[in-house]
């Protein structure tokens, strides 16, 4: 075998070595943003054109978080934090609406004490993605009807709704423990993206 010969083979098995090993980072990649982001991983998808752009936003996000001061609660405010939460609770009968919003600001509150930023909250949801995925659907939604109960356009069981969505998130933020990301299953069409 001629010199060129070999050269080109070497090079062809370096080349197939190369695609093997982008295939397998891009693989691995994949898998930890779907293990860590959960179904926030199909949300990014459907808000992004391409999959490449939606795992872009996903580690953009991680290391925007990698960057903040996140800290777990002192116990004395958790146990402040906590008595603020079931005096909310217990004026939920009462004042419904009232309430729904207070536990949105209560959970506001404990997150700037933790580090969070709490400015907008779109940000909010976004860095909250990284580390309470399985919950973040439940914010949004107790959020949307906080919105809705401000303006008097939300009934009862709705701001029910509302208080077991912001209750789930509470208390991963007070205890310091995320609940596991449940790993989605992808949509046939959607792995080929």
């Amino acid at each position: 075998m001629s010199a060129i010969a070999w050269v080109a083979v070497v090079v062809v098995a370096v080349v197939a070595l190369g695609a093997v090993g982008y295939f397998v980072v891009t693989q691995n990649r994949r898998r930890h943003l779907q293990d860590r982001f959960g179904p926030e991983y199909d949300r990014a998808l459907q808000q992004n054109d391409t999959r490449r752009e939606a795992e872009q936003d996903l580690l953009a996000r991680e290391a925007r978080v990698a960057e903040l001061d996140i800290r777990p609660l002192e116990a004395e405010a958790r146990e402040t934090y906590a008595k603020k939460w079931r005096e909310v609770q217990e004026r939920f009968v009462d004042a419904p609406g009232y309430t729904v919003t207070e536990a949105d600001a209560l959970v506001t509150a404990v997150m700037a004490d933790r580090g969070y930023p709490t400015e907008e909250f779109e940000e909010r949801v976004s860095v909250l993605s990284v580390g309470h995925a399985a919950t973040l659907d439940r914010y949004r939604e107790a959020h949307g009807i906080s919105a809705r109960a401000a303006r008097q356009e939300a009934g009862t069981e709705e701001l029910r709704q509302a208080m077991v969505h912001y209750r789930a998130l509470f208390e991963e933020l007070l205890t310091d423990s995320p609940r596991p990301t449940p790993r989605p299953t992808p949509h046939p069409k959607e792995a080929d993206r």
